[in-house]
């Protein structure tokens, strides 16, 4: 455990290294992210503005609230495609990882964990120029921002781990596309992405439930946005672990029989 914790920090090390020696292209992919939630605030602060001023339980500063947040975790969230395990595993490349004494998972989620923190600083600046544009309302508790700061990194492990596990599914496929195209529209309706999941029709948000989309957006999202009580914060932090657990083991599963199937030739 010393030995993984250790290859952990150090990978972690190196990716921030790394990455801000890049920090201009990663901050112009930053921005390059902002479209996407600046179109969803400005719409739905205008159906906000039509209603009387709020809409789902949110108003207009809600909103802007919950969309300049949206930028953070959407960053954090992000990792590997389902595409990179597909070249990988259809290229050759996973046989120089194989050799490796380290299983290929952990690399990659200690080396995208250190980008993480790179990802947090760079945002710091492009956060608080979107708060002077749109001026969110934003009053969370101490409780709040230290649950944010654990659902955070949850949701990044809970989307990676999700990629991870669709990826693999190139072990006995050819093209994964069709599959991630799939999972993509899901998560676009049943995460929060597009609109907080209280817009969202009654039977919906309990559809949500059964999928794990919803804890690598809305939860995060609300849990410093939002008004939730004691028990949702640290129950959804307690089903964030559930869903972590439960794709680690589906990956070790994957893992086990896809491996056999493996043969490839690289460079």
């Amino acid at each position: 455990m010393k030995r993984l914790l250790d290859f952990y920090l150090t990978n972690m090390r190196i990716a921030v290294q790394e990455q801000f020696q890049y920090r201009t292209q990663n901050y112009l992919f930053m921005v390059g992210m902002i479209a996407e939630p600046v179109i969803y605030l400005v719409v739905w602060s205008s159906v906000a503005a039509s209603q009387g001023g709020s809409v789902g339980g949110y108003t207009a500063g809600g909103i802007a609230a919950y969309y300049i947040v949206w930028t953070l975790v959407r960053n954090m969230n992000l990792g590997l495609s389902p595409y990179s395990w597909e070249h990988r595993i259809q290229h050759g490349r996973l046989s120089i990882e194989l050799i490796r004494p380290i299983h290929p998972v952990h690399t990659d989620v200690a080396y995208f964990a250190g980008w993480k923190v790179v990802v947090i600083i760079l945002w710091l600046p492009l956060a608080a120029v979107l708060a002077l544009i749109f001026k969110p309302v934003l009053h969370p508790t101490g409780l709040q921002i230290v649950v944010f700061f654990f659902a955070i990194w949850g949701a990044y492990l809970i989307r990676t781990l999700a990629m991870m596990a669709l990826g693999m599914t190139a072990f006995w496929t050819t093209r994964i596309g069709a599959v991630f195209d799939l999972y993509f529209a899901l998560e676009l309706i049943l995460s929060g992405r597009m609109v907080p999941m209280s817009f969202m029709p009654g039977w919906v948000q309990h559809v949500a439930n059964f999928f794990p989309f919803q804890w690598s957006f809305y939860f995060p999202i609300n849990a410093l946005v939002g008004t939730p009580t004691i028990f949702e914060l640290f129950s959804g932090l307690l089903i964030q672990l559930a869903w972590i657990v439960g794709f680690i083991l589906l990956i070790r599963l994957i893992w086990h029989f896809g491996i056999r199937r493996f043969s490839s030739v690289g460079n």
